[in-house]
């Protein structure tokens, strides 16, 4: 089955506005296991925005399934990766000002780079995915820059499934048969959702995990945080 991992950013995010520490991301993330989710994901940011540097180290100690940290790879992330030695490093290519992750790494201009990232990484037990548009050409990057896995970038799905969902799914098929081929292991995420999620999941069997933040977490607002989570466990 499918692994479902919660990014618990939005948690941050309401609690940054008033500040203090009401909504706990550190309960929220004991919660979301508690409440069948297979993983925890959080993607710090330099601004602390949302997830901050405490933050990573503080949900650490109370992870029981997988803890997965996206991010830029500049040095300070680097440094706290190694550091707190999550089960997973997921590699965006998103620089501080962006909102949010909207395209996924060019794996052949920036190959050296990535692999010698990577090497430090896995060289500490971590498992390395890489954030990847559809493309064959980035897939095939990943697997040269030493990636476990990738995590197919969505957003274009989801646009495209409320008018073909055929036509939307049919690169990630293509992309994610390379991946398999290479011996790549298969995320995804990005605008994935209760009414998309089903259908990618299924015409993708090879898919490991999926990390979804936004549309649960507002789905939570409406249906509770533990039914929200068993809505998507039961798709996957």
């Amino acid at each position: 089955m499918t692994k479902l991992s919660v990014n618990i950013n939005k948690i941050a995010t309401v609690r940054n506005a008033r500040g203090g520490n009401i909504p706990s991301v550190v309960e929220a993330a004991i919660n979301c296991q508690n409440f069948g989710a297979d993983g925890i994901t959080i993607h710090p940011r330099p601004d602390e925005r949302h997830i901050t540097s405490k933050d990573v180290y503080d949900i650490k100690p109370i992870i029981t399934t997988e803890y997965n940290i996206e991010g830029y790879p500049c040095p300070d992330f680097i440094k706290m990766v190694i550091a707190v030695k999550p089960d997973q490093v997921t590699l965006v290519p998103d620089g501080p000002d962006v909102i949010t992750s909207n395209a996924g790494w060019d794996t052949i201009k920036f190959q050296d780079y990535l692999k010698e990232i990577i090497s430090v990484f896995k060289e500490s037990g971590i498992r390395a995915s890489i954030f990847v548009d559809p493309k064959l050409e980035m897939v095939v990057g990943a697997k040269l820059c030493g990636a476990d896995r990738i995590e197919l970038y969505t957003e274009d799905y989801a646009k495209g499934f409320l008018t073909n969902k055929e036509k939307a799914i049919t690169p990630y098929i293509l992309a994610a048969n390379k991946a398999s081929e290479l011996g790549l292991e298969i995320n995804a995420g990005h605008d994935l959702n209760l009414e998309n999620l089903q259908f990618f999941a299924k015409e993708i069997p090879s898919l490991a995990e999926v990390s979804i933040g936004h549309a649960l977490i507002s789905d939570a607002l409406y249906l509770g945080l533990e039914n929200a989570i068993q809505m998507y466990k039961r798709i996957l």
